[in-house]
């Protein structure tokens, strides 16, 4: 019986060995998305950026500031897409912040030893926050309806209106991955991305009307900025824009063309310099 063993050995050692296919990329992404996804469910605290803070600044713009800012229609109505559009710029600063959590915690590393694609730990990364930020949208689309804002121009309008939103939300993931791949602490992340973010969401048509602005060179920052373009597209789709001024700057004039086009183009130009870092700093 041992010479039998014996004998089976060699063909048992010289067996072919089957290929491991790697998954495709669809799938190497859903993973990421549902890992992260994963850790609300661990952590529900997660979510206290996307159901407090929304409800609280649609409370505090409408009922402490409405009164003193004239835009022309319902200020509440004018007021949600604003929020909204806030609200997914800085969704950026969740990529940013859990990309360098887990370079720092040396999670990506773990992930290069597997036989799976860089790029999808970025994509996967970008969805999941386009989904959390998402998450606030829906609650701030839910508490608008409980003070008065409403879409008028019916399903598709509406439809399209949120759709813009999310193809701009995208767009801004790409800051978040250039950031969180170039900055080496969480606490340097959240410096530099509020300092950046922050003005930008407020020196544009969100909050106040950028045809109210002083200086003249400001209000034509303002209108050229694109979230003023994202904003206005989605009051002229949801019915909550009140009449263009004629000499207002040509994007706020054609703002679901101009939202598509900045859309697309900081993904393009930002998407590979996003690639870029991130290669940098997992080789180093």
């Amino acid at each position: 019986m041992t010479d039998t063993t014996v004998r089976a050995a060699p063909e048992i050692a010289g067996a072919a060995r089957p290929a491991i296919q790697p998954p495709g990329l669809v799938k190497q992404v859903r993973v990421h998305v549902w890992r992260n996804l994963k850790h609300i469910r661990r952590m529900p605290e997660m979510l206290a950026d996307v159901t407090f803070q929304p409800i609280m600044f649609v409370v505090l713009f409408a009922y402490v500031f409405g009164g003193s800012i004239n835009a022309g229609v319902n200020y509440r109505e004018w007021l949600l897409p604003g929020i909204m559009v806030q609200t997914m710029a800085f969704s950026c600063f969740i990529v940013a912040i859990g990309l360098t959590n887990d370079l720092n915690k040396g999670i990506v590393d773990r992930f290069r030893s597997l036989p799976i694609s860089r790029s999808s730990v970025l994509i996967g990364r970008s969805i999941y926050s386009l989904i959390h930020s998402s998450i606030g949208v829906v609650v701030m689309s839910v508490t608008g309806l409980l003070i008065g804002w409403r879409i008028h121009n019916g399903f598709w309008d509406g439809l399209l209106g949120y759709a813009l939103l999310l193809l701009f939300g995208f767009a801004m993931m790409w800051i978040g991955i250039v950031a969180g791949s170039a900055l080496k602490s969480i606490e340097a992340v959240q410096g530099v991305m509020f300092t950046a973010i922050f003005p930008l969401t407020f020196l544009a048509d969100t909050f106040a009307p950028a045809a109210n602005m002083n200086p003249e060179w400001l209000r034509t920052i303002a209108e050229w900025n694109p979230i003023s373009s994202v904003v206005r597209a989605m009051r002229e789709l949801w019915g909550n824009a009140p009449p263009l001024a004629p000499d207002s700057a040509l994007p706020l004039h054609h703002p679901i063309l101009s939202t598509v086009l900045w859309s697309v183009g900081l993904t393009l130009v930002l998407a590979p310099l996003s690639i870029r870092a991130f290669n940098k700093r997992t080789r180093d």
